[in-house]
């Protein structure tokens, strides 16, 4: 995590050495989710897109006088995680479903390097993401009888907490700072730990995020 920072704090001060004669813009972003999980999953099907949101703060900071380059960090707080979509099976003459879901808490970093050309813009680049808290909400029901139910806030003693990933979006960005954008967030980090006691599944793996935002910047020096 203290490498992870301090490559973050001398990526934010270069970048803003670099673009003080090019302008600096703070602004504001928020939308939705749709998540997943990724990775070694033994029972992938089990496992459906879950919505949720996410909102924060941006600053892009100016690389070249014509707005063509930038780079933007961001702070955002974002749900992730999955539903089970009532998942039903049968063994002989007993019905079981699964239904309920979870929900990832974390806060995103994103790093992004940005493209602009006209009112169209691509960004990519790395993000590191702290869980902040898991909150799970399911159930287990046989023959429409509730058998087993599990909700409140989960222990994290054996998740990787800090989480490093990529994302990458593109989007349209109008002169009086109005940003529509669609970006892709994933891990390289996996999200159990060795010895993970959780869903089996999980342990090995990675959130998948699609997000939709609109967001806003001002005007800069």
């Amino acid at each position: 995590m203290k490498k992870t920072s301090v490559a973050l704090f001398a990526l934010l001060l270069m970048g803003g050495a670099s673009a003080h004669a090019q302008g600096i813009r703070f602004g504001l972003k928020g939308g939705a989710n749709l998540s997943n999980i990724s990775g070694d999953l033994t029972e992938e099907d089990r496992y459906k897109n879950k919505v949720g949101f996410h909102g924060g703060a941006m600053l892009n900071i100016g690389l070249l006088d014509d707005g063509f380059l930038s780079v933007q960090p961001e702070v955002l707080f974002s749900q992730k995680g999955f539903t089970y979509a009532d998942d039903e099976f049968t063994i002989g003459s007993t019905k079981v479903k699964y239904d309920g879901d979870r929900t990832y808490n974390y806060i995103d970093v994103p790093v992004l390097l940005k493209i602009r050309a006209g009112g169209a813009y691509f960004e990519a680049g790395p993000q590191y993401s702290y869980l902040l808290k898991v909150k799970d909400d399911s159930k287990v029901s046989i023959n429409g009888n509730t058998a087993f139910q599990r909700q409140g806030v989960a222990d994290l003693d054996n998740v990787n907490r800090n989480e490093i990933g990529y994302a990458a979006g593109l989007g349209f960005q109008a002169d009086n700072g109005l940003i529509l954008g669609l970006r892709y967030n994933g891990s390289f980090t996996d999200f159990g730990k060795d010895g993970y006691t959780g869903d089996a599944d999980v342990r090995n793996a990675r959130n998948s995020v699609f997000q939709a935002s609109v967001g806003f910047l001002l005007p800069g020096n």
